[in-house]
């Protein structure tokens, strides 16, 4: 059986890491904080992947970014996915050339499809995740671009159907309306997706506790589940989980 996976994303605005809730930031505390409070060589025994977007919505400083990427993947073993105003293929290769093993491409995915063609030419589709941000709004989903500031369009399964004909390797579905609300995932996205699709799925947003977890990786269409939630899943709440998991036999991989 093909093993599911848990991610955990980090997000990053200007120097301090951030809980988000629909999409609006509150700053808990800078590398110093997340180093003492957070011991990612622990954690990242609980984690199959480890996400770090820069979420800066002015003044983005890359190089302030990448020194904070290393001292937090220092000495783990688990992939690392960046992304973050990504917006030319010299900067994908800075990401690549700091460490990363994936990139997270998401505004580019609808206003620079030709990016996407030019970084999976040189690093492979594999390499990239598709990330979409979306919210309900009425009776209806639409995709928001620019860090969920701008509207782009109202999803549809043929639209769903074009975005996975683009040169990247999984695709990320993000709800805005969950976001760091811990009250699970948003399950009814998912009536877009095709029955069968030859990308991996991640669902992200709304993961609160474990069950929450356990109740993704049971949906068939879902591959892997992130989560963002520093306070929720603090400590031992990750290592517990997976722990839980794995002895009920959940599809996880097992490191000894």
């Amino acid at each position: 059986m093909l093993k599911k996976r848990i991610l955990f994303t980090l997000h990053y605005n200007n120097g301090f890491f951030n809980l988000s809730r629909n999409f609006r930031l509150q700053k808990i505390g800078d590398i110093n904080w997340l180093l003492k409070n957070y011991n990612f060589l622990k954690v990242a025994e609980s984690i199959d992947e480890l996400i770090i977007i820069d979420v800066s919505r002015e003044n983005r400083n890359n190089d302030q970014f990448l020194d904070n990427v290393s001292e937090i993947t220092k000495n783990i073993f688990v992939p690392v996915c960046l992304g973050g105003g990504i917006r030319t293929v010299k900067y994908a290769k800075r990401l690549f050339e700091s460490g990363a093993d994936k990139i997270s491409l998401n505004t580019a995915l609808f206003q620079n499809t030709s990016l996407v063609d030019e970084i999976s030419k040189t690093y492979g589709a594999q390499a990239i995740i598709g990330h979409i941000d979306y919210k309900k709004e009425g009776e209806d989903y639409y995709i928001y671009t620019e860090n969920g500031t701008k509207s782009f369009l109202k999803i549809t399964k043929e639209y769903f159907n074009e975005i996975l004909n683009l040169n990247f390797g999984e695709l990320l579905l993000h709800s805005m309306d969950k976001d760091g609300t811990g009250m699970n995932f948003d399950f009814e996205i998912l009536k877009f997706i095709p029955e069968k699709i030859d990308k991996p799925l991640i669902l992200s947003g709304g993961a609160g506790n474990y069950h929450h977890l356990k109740e993704g990786l049971n949906n068939s269409k879902i591959n892997a589940v992130s989560t963002a939630n520093l306070l929720n899943f603090v400590g031992e709440g990750l290592i517990n989980a997976r722990k839980v998991m794995l002895d009920e036999k959940y599809p996880l991989a097992k490191w000894e």
